[in-house]
């Protein structure tokens, strides 16, 4: 095959599998257990579910805030009362045992009472005075125990550390007393953070990284993989994400490139699969992400699902999702384990959601595709030095999730008057079909301005990924209609190697501050994993319904481009719109977004639907919008929904609901 390898020893377990009639238990993928939520999402296999069901459609309506708790303990801002941090409360938190906790907004993890919110223990940063609580936040941490031993696993800028999760201490058997510097088998002169969480899987830490996307030069930090173990924090294993000297995938990047490329780290989350003892990695674009004309190739395993050994960091397969990426279609989103039957056979399955709006399903074991995936012929580039791949993968089943193609077919519509104004708009780009390659920006007024790109780079699908219903089968995927400016200039050769590097990647609007392509603009799927097909899509929120263009034609819901996290109980899909706080970067708005149009970049609406049907049930409006992934669990008999919320201009914070 020419983008997937699989080894010996894992097609025999495939077999031996399938002659046993069924497969072997699996653990991954059944949901948060026993009232609790022991991982960022719920288990490792990253469903996002809880079978708890006191909360339901007949009394959901009666919901209320039973709790608020801040993104920063009191007794920090005590110490340190200058203390910066940010809004963005991305952390979902875990409960374990009768105990909530989370990484706070600066990276410390704080323990709490599930029932009312109030502190047990914050931990001790490194360090003395205001200085050493200087940090950020992240997403999440990690829980384990082997019966006898447990543990929090965090981790805190370039610092992996393991508490005592009944006083906060660090466990002093762990690395230097209690932390491993997460520099920890990376090349020298690498630096490190990572805003995801940690997976933990047959006594090993998965972790991932985060890496800048301004690229100046050809060659780069490559976004390794390592696992570390959860006893004594030695570096158990590295997985090269660029294959190095005598590794298979080498002959996947021409002239030598894979030499002297970086990136392709996984930045945003793992899954696990403890049962089988495999870990499946999301990876992402390779240096540079809007133009290879320096690496020829399909460049392995930049943007692939890479399933590798939890305890020996050793590849089973890997499937490669875009092929010499320039599209900043990372694999943005844990993989989510499923089991599924299809045409009567069962299958252990892994998902893959991706910014393309595909879900692109393999059987976990083997990595074979469940249904055909077609390498279809994609336009070309024609960017001196660029060598595009002919194909792009395409998966058969399910249809795409989202609306695909920066297409005259897919401008708004809305009214002729409407239409007429788009068309004008996009004169000045280049337009076509998904996987359009970015285009040289012009200088003069009326010269190309660059590629409009649909999906754009926040997706379709995002880090916010999908949830999975163990019970059904059913996937539920949230997913925006946001493109924008794929543009490439010529390198300055007194500031850059490279023969092109990315322009002003501008989002892009349409006629009269509306949206310049079909709504829904944001939106919820719902696809029978069984069966490979939609069974119903929804807007997740009003959108610009009321815009005076075209307020008139009551249109209903339109949908809001957030970035929502899924929740998903035995009965209810919980999801909010996201935020508009997070969307600034660097000073500047991310893709050269409009405030005014950050400023409703979701809106502070969280919704419980039917997720059977799709139907909204119930509704409340927050103090601001959804900027993390809920969780639930069950308290003394209560079933409570942890959502964490912030704004442009509200401090971030968890918020708890509850039945009266």
């Amino acid at each position: 095959m020419r983008h997937q390898k699989m080894l010996a020893g894992t097609l025999m377990l495939a077999l031996a599998v399938a002659a046993s009639g069924s497969p072997p238990p699996a653990y991954a993928q059944e949901g948060a257990a026993g009232g609790e939520w022991r991982a960022y999402g719920g288990d490792n296999g990253a469903t996002k579910y809880s079978p708890l069901d006191q909360i339901d459609a007949t009394n959901v309506a009666e919901l209320q805030v039973a709790w608020s708790r801040p993104t920063v303990d009191p007794s920090i801002l005590a110490v340190a009362p200058d203390l910066a941090f940010s809004n963005a409360n991305r952390a979902t938190p875990l409960m374990v045992d009768g105990v909530v906790y989370a990484p706070n907004a600066v990276g410390l993890v704080e323990a709490w009472d599930p029932a009312t919110g109030e502190t047990i223990w914050v931990q001790e940063p490194v360090g003395d005075g205001p200085a050493a609580y200087r940090g950020a936040g992240h997403r999440g941490i990690a829980y384990w125990t082997d019966g006898t031993e447990r543990r929090i696993i965090a981790h805190r800028g370039e610092w992996l550390y393991a508490l005592d999760p009944a006083t906060g201490a660090a466990i002093a058997s762990f690395g230097d007393g209690g932390r491993v510097d997460l520099k920890t088998g990376l090349a020298e002169g690498a630096r490190y953070r990572w805003g995801g969480a940690p997976t933990v899987v047959r006594d090993v830490i998965v972790v991932g990284q985060s890496m800048g996307d301004t690229f100046f030069t050809k060659e780069a930090i490559r976004g390794d993989v390592r696992a570390f173990d959860v006893r004594t924090g030695e570096l158990r294993w590295v997985f090269h994400t660029i294959p190095q000297a005598g590794e298979p995938g080498t002959e996947t990047w021409g002239d030598g490139s894979w030499e002297y490329s970086g990136h392709a780290p996984v930045w945003s989350l793992f899954a696990a699969d403890e049962e089988l003892g495999y870990v499946y990695m999301p990876t992402s674009s390779a240096t540079n992400d809007m133009y290879g004309g320096h690496r020829p190739g399909d460049n392995l395993y930049s943007q692939s699902i890479v399933c590798v050994d939890a305890e020996t960091g050793e590849r089973i397969w890997h499937y490669q999702l875009v092929h010499h990426g320039l599209w900043d279609y990372d694999i943005p989103a844990a993989p989510i384990l499923a089991d599924i039957t299809v045409d009567g056979r069962d299958i252990q399955a892994v998902v893959q959601v991706t910014k393309q709006a595909f879900a692109f399903v393999f059987d976990r074991v083997t990595g074979e595709p469940v249904w055909p995936i077609e390498e279809r012929p994609v336009p070309q580039s024609a960017t001196p030095g660029e060598a595009t791949s002919p194909t792009q993968p395409f998966p058969t089943k399910p249809p795409a999730f989202d609306r695909q193609g920066a297409t005259v077919e897919n401008l708004i519509d809305f009214t002729p008057e409407l239409r007429a104004e788009a068309l004008e708009i996009v004169e000045r780009y280049t337009i076509g079909p998904m996987f359009t390659p970015p285009s040289v920006r012009g200088n003069g007024p009326n010269d190309n301005q660059g590629t409009i790109q649909l999906p754009g780079s926040q997706g379709g699908a995002d880090i916010q990924g999908a949830a999975l219903d163990p019970e059904t089968g059913y996937l539920y995927i949230p997913s925006i209609t946001s493109p924008f400016v794929a543009d490439i200039i010529e390198g300055n050769p007194d500031r850059t190697n490279l023969a092109y590097i990315k322009g002003r990647r501008q989002w892009i609007g349409g006629p009269r501050g509306l949206p310049l392509f079909k709504p829904p603009y944001g939106r919820i799927t719902a696809i029978d994993l069984n069966a490979g097909e939609i069974v119903w899509m929804v807007p997740n929120g009003w959108g610009p319904h009321d815009h005076p263009a075209i307020a008139d034609l009551n249109l209903g819901r339109l949908g809001t481009p957030g970035r929502p996290g899924p929740l998903l109980t035995k009965t209810l899909l919980f999801i909010g719109e996201g935020s508009n706080v997070g969307i600034e970067a660097g000073g500047r708005v991310m893709d050269g977004m409009p405030l005014d149009i950050v400023t409703n970049y979701g809106e502070p609406w969280f919704r419980a639907y039917d997720k059977r049907t799709g139907d909204v049930v119930w509704e409340m409006e927050l103090e601001a919008g959804t900027t993390g992934v809920p969780m639930t669990y069950l308290h003394q008999g209560k079933q409570y929904v942890v959502v964490p919320i912030g704004g442009r201009d509200v401090p971030g914070q968890w918020v708890a609901l509850s039945l009266p």
